[in-house]
């Protein structure tokens, strides 16, 4: 059964909530804050969260991104703040979609179901073998010799063969919260893998840049 974890400290809004999802099959964890999230996503199991930006303890915005170091699991914001400042950094971070308060509970759930099947694991990547429990890749056979951010960019790319990522969500994927990084590292760093994967195949790149939108890895 798919699990969903629920964040929200408005116990009213997470009853409704909790009762819409499990009349469409879903099993679903409660957490009242950041913290009680946390410590229940360390247990693993969950397959999409539902977070709440406005919390007592952590924001919504950092809980996502302490929920993406333990797993990357889908995310669904759900918050009383519609602009669209907000929505535009939910999404940067991360995000795979952000309902804004009030809301149709069975729209919520469709959300859901979307949101889990773009999920789904898609076909690997031609070439690459990625051992994420060793943190080791190989590529056409060889074992690449990559740094830890080499490595990180990499593997988030592999998660989502053809899919874009933009700048903004590689930064918080791979080099979290560390304030002396930047866009332009991102690039650095992708011009390096691309030196490396072009050391095993020179007439290959697999990794695509998209214009004003970010990188991608090729799926086919």
């Amino acid at each position: 059964m798919t699990r969903i974890l629920l964040v929200e400290d408005e116990t009213a809004i997470a009853g409704t909530v909790e009762f819409a999802l499990r009349a469409d099959g879903f099993d679903t964890a409660h957490a009242l804050t950041g913290q009680q999230a946390l410590a229940l996503a360390r247990q693993g199991g969950f397959d999409l969260a539902i977070l709440d930006v406005g919390l007592p303890d952590i924001g919504g915005f950092a809980l996502c991104r302490e929920l993406r170091r333990l797993r990357d699991m889908p995310v669904i914001f759900l918050t009383a703040r519609d602009a669209e400042a907000d929505r535009v950094l939910g999404l940067e971070i991360g995000a795979d979609d952000y309902v804004a308060k009030p809301f149709s509970p069975r729209e919520l759930v469709a959300r859901v179901r979307a949101v889990l099947r773009r999920a789904q694991p898609a076909a690997p990547a031609p070439g690459f073998v990625h051992d994420a429990e060793g943190h080791r890749i190989h590529y056409r056979g060889r074992l690449l010799d990559l740094t830890r951010y080499e490595y990180g960019l990499l593997a988030a790319l592999l998660q989502r063969p053809g899919a874009i990522l933009s700048r903004a969500q590689l930064m918080d994927r791979v080099w979290g919260s560390d304030s002396d990084s930047s866009d332009r590292t991102v690039d650095t760093h992708v011009k390096t893998l691309r030196a490396k994967l072009r050391e095993v195949d020179p007439t290959t790149d697999p990794i695509r840049t998209r214009r004003g939108l970010g990188y991608s890895l090729q799926a086919d």
